[in-house]
């Protein structure tokens, strides 16, 4: 999916809403008797016209060993089969030697066939750059995190006052472009968003923190939103866990309105419709 196609979805769902598949087996209804699968196909069908991405935290499936690894590739199977207009985003935040990013890169884009994958940079561009070389495929860096640990090193300053974040935003933006490359930023980070636009003003944001963590949809788009929205918002628990009794992909498909509804709202007011 490239970033034409990306903001025309956009445009014509009037969201930008991700829904976070992170399937929580202690969350899920006893009648499931644990089949992440059959959990997230029911939340694919009742949130899909909602929603302009997805994304499968490998965490969840990882668990499970190889049953997991099965359900989360047929997750993907299922999503690109059935919604081919919804982004795929693969949460594995990988990154190591530039070989082993080759491999990954291998497997999420051309085994999986993901339209994105989270990276964490911290080894540099050799363990980055293996994930750019794929058209119609995104990098999605960690840049400035919406955990409580964030603290311990992404706001830490240099002799010159620049938080360790911004240098991270401006050294990896400069191996990519804004047509293959986004950025996480929490939104629990609030006003800080306007400092991430000072560093990367056009690359999209794929923004964790919305519903469950207490972010705050208004002042992401407040600091954050640009000329292309340059925005993908995430809701994982706020929607797949609002109910863990049988009536879970109803209650998450009204949950994933609701905020589809804020968003549009959001979206007139930036008078991205005529």
């Amino acid at each position: 999916m490239n970033r034409q196609q990306l903001f025309a979805n956009i445009l014509r769902k009037r969201s930008f809403l991700c829904v976070g598949l992170d399937p929580d087996l202690d969350k899920m209804p006893a009648s499931l008797e644990g089949d992440l699968f059959k959990f997230n196909k029911a939340i694919i069908d009742a949130t899909a016209q909602h929603a302009i991405a997805f994304k499968p935290n490998l965490a969840f499936y990882e668990v499970q060993g190889v049953k997991g690894y099965k359900a989360f590739e047929d997750t993907v199977r299922y999503i690109r089969n059935n919604y081919p207009d919804v982004m795929i985003i693969a949460d594995a935040k990988r990154g190591d030697i530039g070989n082993t990013s080759r491999m990954y890169a291998r497997s999420f884009f051309e085994t999986l066939d993901v339209d994105a994958i989270t990276v964490a940079p911290y080894m540099g561009e050799d363990s980055v750059t293996p994930f750019l070389g794929y058209d119609g495929k995104w990098v999605i860096v960690l840049g400035l995190t919406s955990n409580k640990g964030s603290h311990d090193f992404q706001l830490t300053t240099d002799a010159t006052g620049t938080p360790l974040y911004k240098n991270v935003l401006s050294k990896v933006s400069s191996w990519g472009n804004d047509s293959n490359m986004m950025f996480v930023v929490g939104a629990t980070q609030g006003q800080l968003f306007e400092e991430v636009r000072q560093v990367v003003p056009s690359h999209f944001l794929l923004v964790p923190g919305v519903g469950a963590q207490g972010g705050s949809l208004a002042e992401v788009a407040k600091y954050g939103m640009t000329r292309e929205c340059g925005l993908i918002v995430n809701s994982s628990r706020g929607i797949i866990h609002a109910s863990s009794n049988d009536d879970f992909a109803q209650v998450a498909a009204a949950k994933a309105a609701q905020l589809n509804a804020e968003m549009a709202h959001i979206l007139e007011n930036y008078r991205f419709f005529s």
